[in-house]
């Protein structure tokens, strides 16, 4: 839920998540204080797994089978089955009230293209919404952009919003420069 008070931190602080589905919920301290306090539930993923499910919920698939996490605690309570003598467990595709994704740029009916690391999980959180709202940097005419780059068809986005964008990083880690 990325940091205190900003993003997803705001949403938190107005109590407008109740369930978080993640493979890694950061160092939030308002996240962590609901969650201990039993205000906001959470599943945890693999992070595989839970892109997966959300790209099988925004494509109409209801469940899969993944050996990831058989064996673990991430198996328990859940539907196991054999496949050529190796066990897999049944995940269910996720369908989310609400998809909040940011992307780089779109045009004015929605299609959108995003840069490096944010097209990992936006485009199947975008489309596992049944309803998406989309933050971009920039919307242009529609047309604009080359159909060849599209990431994301502007079917999945209900709402669109330009805005200015801050990224804030939890921790922020360098090395000193080495001699040469």
């Amino acid at each position: 839920c990325g940091v205190d008070g900003f993003g997803l931190g705001k949403l938190l602080d107005t109590r407008q998540i109740r369930k978080m589905i993640s493979s890694y919920v950061g160092e939030n301290a308002e996240f962590m204080r609901q969650y201990l306090s039993g205000e906001l539930e959470l599943e945890f993923n693999p992070q595989g797994t839970l892109a997966e499910r959300m790209r099988a919920g925004g494509a109409g698939i209801p469940g899969f089978y993944t050996k990831t996490g058989v064996g673990t605690v991430v198996a328990e309570g859940k539907e196991h089955k054999d496949f050529d003598g190796v066990t897999y467990i049944l995940e269910r595709g996720i369908v989310a009230d609400v998809s909040i994704v940011k992307a780089w740029k779109a045009d004015e009916s929605g299609n959108a293209i995003f840069r490096k690391t944010a097209r990992n999980f936006n485009p199947p959180a975008a489309m596992c919404g049944r309803v998406c709202v989309m933050e971009v940097e920039e919307i242009v005419p529609t047309g604009a952009l080359d159909p060849d780059l599209i990431h994301l068809p502007g079917i999945y986005v209900h709402r669109l919003i330009q805005g200015d964008h801050e990224k804030r990083i939890e921790q922020r880690t360098v090395r000193k420069r080495e001699a040469m």
